[in-house]
């Protein structure tokens, strides 16, 4: 298999997005999947091995580090934690970027690639930003997946009410303390049908540190979410196939955003019992041939 070194995008102002792709356009029937990942979270968040399982299904597999992630360049803006009080408050608070901007970055790996249009696929935050691809950009998408997301709407995908100082408390200073931090943060949010073993967790936080981290960046994401609009009535006029999958057990965006964002756009709805808020290797499987059916239904 056909993996590619680790390649950069421009994206305007000297900025570079960092990915990397799997496979090769040529042997991907399917056609290129884009594969955006959420909140502080680096391209490695996507294993290697179930990249390679969507290759095997016939898609050529890109996946890329948002920017304030990763290798990704680093935005501009401070913003404090009574910032996102305010926001969280629905107070009027000003956001270094948007959704929108995250949205614009992956179709800028697409346009260096010279690709047309792709299936995208987007965790918790990148299902917001795969979300506002195919409202913004839809000529350039082809199917949507959108995992444990929400719509923007802050009626639905709540957090539960201990997570909150979970999101604010600092990891502390080092490598080690911040593998700790987010072992522990991990154990709280992640699949407790599907368990990931501690050691694993701690071996992708330390891959996590050791390719780069930004506690002021994800302050700069975690603004973008708080600040993104209700795309509800947008969502309906997406013509493209959709699905959305989330777990009954997520802490971190309660079902009820899934559940709200298939019914504004019209999705295939997979919920999924002892599902929390990661991708289980259990469960690699049960995404891969979703994504793979949507992006059948496109054709």
């Amino acid at each position: 298999m056909t993996v590619s070194d680790e390649l950069f995008a421009p994206v305007g102002d000297g900025q570079e997005i960092c990915f990397q792709t799997f496979g090769t356009p040529d042997a991907a029937p399917r056609g290129p999947l884009l594969l955006v990942m959420g909140l502080s979270g680096p391209m490695i968040w996507w294993p290697v091995g179930f990249c390679e399982a969507l290759v095997e299904a016939g898609f050529f597999v890109i996946r890329y580090d948002n920017r304030d992630t990763g290798r990704s360049f680093r935005a501009e803006g401070r913003v404090a934690r009574g910032d996102l009080i305010k926001a969280f408050l629905g107070r009027p608070v000003q956001a270094p970027y948007s959704i929108s901007d995250l949205a614009t970055d992956g179709i800028a790996i697409l346009d260096h690639l010279g690709i047309e249009s792709a299936h995208v696929c987007g965790m918790s935050m990148g299902g917001m930003i795969v979300q506002t691809m195919a409202i913004e950009h839809p000529t350039r998408v082809r199917s949507v997946t959108s995992v444990m997301s929400t719509t923007g709407d802050r009626r639905v995908g709540f957090q539960h009410p201990t997570l909150i100082p979970k999101l604010l408390r600092s990891p502390g200073r080092g490598r080690e303390a911040y593998a700790d931090a987010t072992a522990a943060f991990w154990s709280f949010i992640g699949s407790p049908g599907y368990p990931t073993a501690l050691d694993e967790v701690r071996a992708r936080a330390l891959d996590t540190y050791d390719r780069g981290i930004s506690a002021s960046g994800v302050m700069r994401q975690m603004m973008a979410i708080l600040t993104q609009p209700n795309r509800s009535r947008r969502l309906a006029a997406v013509t493209v196939p959709m699905t959305v999958i989330h777990g009954r057990a997520d802490k971190m965006v309660h079902v009820s955003g899934g559940r709200a964002t298939a019914r504004a756009a019209r999705a295939d709805l997979l919920l999924i019992d002892g599902m929390g808020h990661d991708l289980p290797r259990a469960l690699w499987a049960t995404f891969v041939r979703s994504i793979t059916a949507t992006a059948d239904r496109a054709a």
